[in-house]
């Protein structure tokens, strides 16, 4: 189990998300490996239940509060970031069929998304959907594949409608993008790149697509302690959530930086809001799922139309 927990204030504004004398707890770990670490952490709001995707091992688990974790589908695909859709269906990308899928009510499996302009996707790493249903999910390429094998030249960001009719490449000049969220109002679509290490934001213009003059970076997540940012999320007062050197960041909506929750672990893979009252956030490491209680809730999952 990680060790050597705290809760940084780095600004007094951290008090009114998270007590510096909050307790972090470890919940499980022995997930991960080679192949891909704990990711993806779900919250199923009206079973009382988290899924978290164990990539290495080709599952999905299941964290009951109270009860621990079991096995809740293998295999996956090894499936990485988890979300739902407005009808609440689970929307999963996956790295071995190198698609965006969408389980439906019946358990039948539709694909969101596995090629652009005929090329089959990189590797779908993390997906989360508008109030709209658009899909919105990144394409990074973390295969040791050599470059003259890939079927696209590019890290891509995309956007599908909800008929799964019109596909659209938003942005494409990201190394490694990874963890995106959209502000409280949908107004903003952060994005962060693991290899720069950085979050940049983007205003969302009216049909969805991103106002690439507004592109600017949020935060910088870049320190002498391992870790990069990965997962992210933001609270429904605008704060926002992502891993970065040494822990789990917290930064308002300007992209100040609050806090810092050193959970021990090498590095914050993903993270995600639960609980009855969506005031537990609950992050993944490599090999490691933990939670801690915040103050202010997180944007539901499924998002609430606007």
């Amino acid at each position: 189990m990680p060790s050597g927990k705290r809760i940084e204030q780095l600004a007094p504004e951290l008090e009114k998300i998270v007590s510096i004398s909050e307790r972090i707890d470890d919940l499980a770990d022995g997930f991960g490996g080679p192949q891909g670490p704990a990711e993806g952490p779900l919250w199923w709001h009206e079973s009382g239940y988290l899924l978290f995707s164990d990539i290495h091992n080709n599952r999905r688990m299941k964290y009951v509060p109270g009860s621990g974790v079991s096995i809740f589908q293998e295999p996956t695909n090894r499936a990485n970031g988890l979300t739902r859709d407005l009808q609440g269906r689970l929307i999963a990308c996956e790295h071995d069929s190198r698609r965006v899928a969408r389980q439906e009510l019946d358990g039948s499996i539709t694909v969101v998304a596995n090629s652009f302009q005929g090329r089959q996707l990189n590797r779908p790493n993390d997906v989360v959907v508008k109030s709209d249903g658009c899909i919105y999910f990144t394409d990074p390429w973390t295969s040791p594949m050599p470059p003259e094998q890939w079927d696209l030249t590019f890290s891509g960001v995309y956007r599908i409608t909800p008929d799964l009719g019109t596909m659209t490449l938003l942005i494409a000049d990201f190394i490694l993008p990874n963890g995106l969220a959209f502000s409280p109002d949908e107004s903003v679509l952060y994005i962060n790149d693991s290899r720069r290490g950085h979050i940049r934001a983007f205003d969302v213009q009216p049909n969805g697509t991103l106002a690439k003059q507004t592109d600017r970076v949020f935060a910088d997540l870049r320190g002498d302690e391992p870790g990069v940012p990965d997962g992210m999320k933001v609270d429904v007062e605008g704060n926002v959530y992502c891993g970065g050197s040494g822990g789990l960041w917290i930064m308002d909506a300007k992209g100040k930086k609050l806090g810092r929750i050193v959970h021990g672990a090498s590095a914050t893979t993903n993270l995600g809001f639960g609980g009855d009252d969506w005031r537990t956030l609950y992050f993944t490491s490599r090999n490691h799922l933990g939670a801690v209680k915040i103050k202010i809730p997180g944007i539901p999952v499924p998002p609430r139309k606007q």
